[in-house]
């Protein structure tokens, strides 16, 4: 006969070892003595080797019931832990998240609001990988990912979304330039200027949003360079390639060579969490409730200061 080891034949084989008694081992079982029995004939029969000698008086383990004892304690711990793995797997507690994140989230609280999550969800990895929004937008809708922080841009169908952050956008000029020094100026007065924009291949939006904050201000810009980062735009002007518009939180990069200059304006960079939600992950879900409650604190990541390095 074919034999299927389950957890429940090993456990009741265990209690007869243990106890050397069936009737002590079925009270022990919550079971009645018959069916404990039969089970371990069941056993017996299906391995083809005698497990316990039993007379009036003893019951005793065979040279094979003492292996099968050491084999199955083993199994009995694995089938345990397996049991709780795949419940704190189940629950979000445990296992891996696939993260996402433009560079200028990296000034936007990302640090302190994954440290956060580590601190409530110690035993789940985070795995990272810095991409532009239209990289992770692709690569959620192919399961690629499991959320993404990405500057606001049209969302297909299937995606989900939240807001995270609404700032100001400043203009990043190189520390040498004539207006450097001021502390606040208006966009008009850049309008000679070479301007470095943010790809508008990635990220249509944001190239037009920076087209309109010229337009208001009467001029049509110059557009000599575009870069897919936020970071290489900055970087760019550090270098003296010419100036751009860009969120107000990268006054925070760090970035020598560059000034940060605040102007007025409407428009507003927005920074969004979005996800699958068919992915029906209790990690991801345990993260996006978390995530956005850390933005949506009473001092949140958005407004810590935003202002302070500018000019």
């Amino acid at each position: 006969m074919s034999l299927d080891l389950d957890a429940r034949l090993l456990r009741y084989f265990v209690a007869v070892a243990e106890e050397l008694n069936f009737s002590r081992a079925a009270a022990r079982l919550h079971v009645s003595q018959p069916p404990l029995s039969y089970a371990i004939k069941q056993l017996e029969e299906g391995l083809g080797a005698q497990l316990f000698i039993r007379s009036s008086r003893k019951v005793a383990l065979t040279p094979a019931g003492r292996a099968l004892y050491r084999e199955a304690l083993f199994l009995l711990r694995v089938d345990a832990d397996l049991r709780v793995l795949i419940k704190r797997i189940d629950a979000g507690l445990q296992g891996q998240l696939k993260i996402g994140f433009v560079g200028s989230m990296l000034y936007r609280g990302l640090a302190e609001v994954l440290g956060q999550c580590k601190r409530h969800y110690p035993d789940v990895d985070h795995a990272l990988f810095e991409l532009n929004s239209a990289e992770q937008i692709e690569l959620i809708s192919r399961g690629g990912l499991d959320i993404g922080f990405i500057h606001a841009n049209p969302l297909p169908d299937g995606i989900a979304s939240a807001t995270l952050v609404t700032e100001p956008f400043a203009l990043c000029v190189p520390a040498g330039h004539a207006l450097a020094g001021q502390a606040h100026v208006a966009l008009s007065q850049f309008a000679q200027d070479d301007f470095i924009f943010f790809s508008r291949s990635f990220s249509p939006v944001y190239y037009e949003n920076l087209l309109a904050m010229c337009a208001d201000a009467g001029f049509t810009p110059t557009v000599k360079y575009e870069a897919r980062h936020w970071l290489s735009v900055v970087s760019l002007v550090s270098q003296n390639m010419g100036v751009s518009l860009v969120p107000a939180c990268l006054a925070y990069s760090g970035i020598s060579g560059a000034r940060f200059l605040p102007f007025d304006h409407a428009k507003r960079s927005i920074t969004q969490l979005i996800w699958s939600p068919t992915a029906h992950s209790g990690v991801q879900e345990n993260h996006i409730a978390l995530i956005r409650q850390a933005f949506a604190g009473p001092a949140g990541y958005t407004a810590q200061g935003i202002q302070a390095p500018l000019g």
